[in-house]
C-alpha cells in the first residue's frame, strides 16, 4: 500500500528530448570538398546510376523531383549527352536550362550506354525496377 502511495506522489522522470544536442533546422550545404569525396567514391566503387544522378542533381542545381523525371531525350537525344539541356520544373512550369560538364557528359554517356535507355524513356528508374514485376505481393495484388 505505501509503495502504491510512493509511485503515485513521485513526480513522473523527465525523458531528454530526442534531438538534444542536435542541429535543428537547415543543415548547411555541402562544401566542394565533399561533392568531390563523394564523386570519386561512386567512380572507385564503380556505381555508374549513381553517379550519373549525383552529377545531374548537384550541377543543374534542380529539385529531387524534377531530376527523376528527366527523361532521355532531355539530355541526351541522339544517345549522347548534350553540352546544355532544358528541363521544365514542376513546382513553378518554367523551362530551366543548365549546361552539362565534362564529367557529367562522361557519366551520363557511360550509364546510357550500360543501361540501354532510349528516348522516350526516364534517365533514372527504380535501382531493382526488373525484380518488382514478378514479385509475389504484386502478383497476389493483380489477381
Amino acid at each position: 500500500m505505501q509503495d502504491n502511495e510512493a509511485l503515485l506522489t513521485a513526480e513522473p522522470t523527465r525523458r531528454q528530448p530526442w534531438n538534444k544536442g542536435k542541429l535543428v533546422g537547415a543543415k548547411p550545404p555541402l562544401r566542394p570538398s565533399h561533392v568531390w569525396s563523394i564523386r570519386t567514391m561512386l567512380q572507385v566503387e564503380g556505381r555508374k546510376r549513381d553517379l550519373a544522378l549525383f552529377n545531374l542533381a548537384i550541377d543543374s542545381k534542380l529539385r529531387g523531383c524534377d531530376v527523376v523525371a528527366v527523361r532521355v531525350e532531355d539530355v541526351a537525344p541522339n544517345g549522347y549527352a548534350l553540352e546544355r539541356a532544358t528541363v521544365r520544373q514542376r513546382k513553378t512550369g518554367l523551362p530551366v536550362r543548365f549546361e552539362l560538364t565534362d564529367q557529367m557528359r562522361q557519366a551520363l554517356d557511360e550509364y546510357l550506354h550500360l543501361a540501354a535507355r532510349k528516348p522516350g524513356e526516364f534517365l533514372f528508374t527504380g535501382r531493382h525496377s526488373f525484380a518488382r514485376v514478378n514479385h509475389p505481393a504484386i502478383c497476389k495484388a493483380r489477381r
